[in-house]
């Protein structure tokens, strides 16, 4: 009877161990996926101080990779590595492709890394490939909003694999972060380190709460999604052709195109 008391706490005690997000992934083999970003940054839905020149609305090129539960690219309420703040900062990839390919080799953590071109304005659609593994499932991004303090909107982790299978179509809004690495208010404040460094926090309608916020809409429930991303899984028949790209007006960005 004791021993068998043990063997029950026992196990229960391993059935309520955290499992990994992409440890239940039983995929048999490799996935492709076509990724389309959808600015919605528009006058209409954000009309309070809504940059019309030096810079006008705009999107950096979106960097992104495909990884396991052991690498995470940003994380909410975390702090933003180097080579995020660079990219929020100022859209310079380097320090954060180097920290993505590190973390590739040293833990084989990253499977892939992939880009997609700007867009010159606020509204628009960027798009490319991105290829998923069994043992690297999830999907991190970053694209810069332009002009902003340290502003980006992203996914964090998403998992694209459920069990024995890949989800054939995903759509998730996007909301603005703010990366914690500076102070300014307004999308054209001029560069104020935040000393010591804050956490990634989400940017509300309500928060930061102060009037000079140029995302402060307190008649607001919520914001509007201020972007879109679309994950469609591309089918074996498909595999070899170039993935849909939608022709619309677009900034490259030379440091991450010349590397995709």
């Amino acid at each position: 009877k004791v021993l068998w008391t043990l063997l029950v706490t026992v196990l229960g005690s391993v059935s309520s161990l955290p499992v990994g997000d992409d440890s239940i992934c039983t995929a048999e083999e490799l996935a492709k996926y076509s990724i389309t970003f959808t600015g919605k940054w528009s006058q209409t839905a954000f009309p309070k101080q809504y940059p019309l020149y030096r810079p006008p609305a705009q999107w950096s090129s979106m960097l992104g990779a495909t990884h396991s539960s052991d690498y995470s690219m940003w994380k909410k309420n975390e702090y933003a590595s180097n080579g995020v703040r660079d990219f929020a900062e100022k859209g310079e990839a380097w320090v954060l492709m180097k920290e993505i390919e590190e973390a590739g080799e040293k833990i084989q953590s990253v499977h892939g890394i992939f880009s997609a071109p700007a867009i010159s304005s606020g509204t628009g659609q960027t798009s490319t490939e991105l290829e998923v593994h069994p043992r690297h499932p999830l999907v991190s991004f970053v694209v810069r909003i332009v002009p902003s303090p340290d502003w980006f909107v992203g996914i964090d982790s998403l998992n694209l694999c459920e069990r024995d299978h890949w989800m054939e179509h995903v759509s998730v809004d996007l909301f603005p972060y703010d990366a914690g690495t500076d102070s300014g208010f307004t999308f054209s404040s001029p560069n104020f380190a935040t000393i010591p460094q804050d956490t990634v926090t989400e940017i509300t309608c309500s928060s930061p709460s102060h009037p000079a916020n140029s995302f402060y809409y307190p008649k607001l429930k919520i914001l509007p999604p201020i972007a879109q991303v679309t994950l469609v899984k591309i089918k074996k028949s498909q595999l070899g052709l170039s993935a849909p790209y939608i022709n619309l007006p677009a900034k490259s960005n030379e440091v991450i195109d010349s590397i995709s």
